[in-house]
């Protein structure tokens, strides 16, 4: 029995490390990279800028318009390279999110998300991932990959 998934998403960006960083490393730019459907809203007082112990607090409605409270916080952030959330309260038994960024010899950005997770309520939960949960979080990161895209790559 599994007892939880792991997930990945990798592009490749037409940008610099330093443009990327700014981009990514600002929680106020999540909206812009989440699908409306999912009626994504900070609603804690945020800085600019990620740091380590950062507490973010969302709603989301990831399943029929609910809305849930969510909150992750920022456990490390390594500046140009890497940081990651985990989720402190939200729908998930476990979500460990990390993002890496890599320069690659063609000056291009490769991006990664590695998220690990388990759904909450044992074998309804499994049943739940290989139903909808995996398929949703893939659509939710081409939708996130189609924006950067946009963003990065449409210059």
């Amino acid at each position: 029995m599994k007892s939880h998934y792991q997930f990945s998403s990798v592009q490749y960006l037409n940008t610099d490390l330093n443009s990327i960083w700014e981009f990514a490393s600002s929680p106020k730019n999540l909206k812009k990279i989440t699908p409306d459907y999912m009626l994504f809203n900070i609603t804690s007082k945020i800085k600019n800028k990620i740091y380590p112990g950062m507490i973010i607090s969302y709603n989301v409605a990831p399943i029929l318009n609910i809305k849930l409270n969510w909150v992750t916080e920022i456990t490390h952030v390594f500046e140009n390279k890497y940081f990651i959330d985990e989720q402190r309260i939200g729908p998930y038994s476990l979500w460990h999110h990390q993002h890496l960024f890599e320069l690659e010899n063609d000056n291009k950005v490769k991006m990664t998300d590695i998220v690990t997770y388990k759904p909450p309520f044992g074998l309804i939960g499994r049943i739940a991932n290989t139903l909808f949960i995996k398929k949703q979080l893939e659509s939710i990161f081409e939708f996130r990959r189609s924006k950067m895209n946009q963003i990065f790559n449409d210059k």
